[in-house]
């Protein structure tokens, strides 16, 4: 699993599917544990996750780490996270169809060798390319959606509550309900951790 993991990563650093790749630093793969039961998701890569080449490494990563804590999560013991796209569209605007669709496979990809439990969505582009087009993360984050057996939900994007804080407390009972979640129906993801 380990193994096939890194094989797609090192295929996925050298992808021209669309044009986001003469713009990049850095592909943004993903980061974590290649048998997490858990998965979270995010739109694309930022301007500190290209110069870095790792998800969510900004001032929204710290507070998605700051959330994961406190739920016993945490990015190299029991989880993965990756975004629909691997390549930071220019100036942080939202990814194209056609960058998306270039990017999907990848994913999928990731996907087939995780076999995630759980898919949790980190805002609207993710919720609406994962769950369903039409799905409302500002009136239907923490909601429950199963398909194929895989269990999907959506919760507001880091940045996004960095720039509107009074949402942060709707955001931690989304992460209450994923930890309540995590307990029915995952076997190993809290085995090294207190809950």
């Amino acid at each position: 699993m380990e193994l096939q993991l890194e094989q797609l990563r090192q295929q996925c650093v050298q992808c021209q599917r669309c044009s986001l790749c003469q713009t990049r630093t850095n592909v943004v793969f993903g980061t974590g544990v290649p048998n997490a039961e858990v998965m979270f998701v995010g739109e694309g890569p930022g301007q500190n996750e290209d110069e870095q080449g790792l998800p969510f490494v900004g001032r929204s990563g710290q507070l998605l780490d700051c959330y994961l804590q406190a739920i016993g999560l945490h990015r190299d013991k029991n989880i993965f996270i990756a975004n629909i796209v691997k390549c930071r569209p220019p100036n942080n605007r939202d990814p194209l169809a056609e960058e998306w669709e270039a990017c999907m496979p990848w994913l999928r990809q990731q996907f087939s060798i995780i076999q995630p439990k759980i898919v949790v969505c980190l805002g609207r582009i993710a919720a609406q390319r994962m769950i369903r087009p039409n799905f409302s993360v500002s009136k239907e984050h923490g909601q429950w959606v199963e398909k194929n057996g895989v269990f999907f939900t959506a919760t507001l994007h880091p940045a996004a509550l960095l720039r509107n804080p009074i949402q942060k407390p709707i955001a931690f009972e989304d992460y209450v309900a994923i930890r309540e979640k995590i307990q029915q129906i995952c076997t190993h993801t809290y085995s090294s951790n207190t809950k």
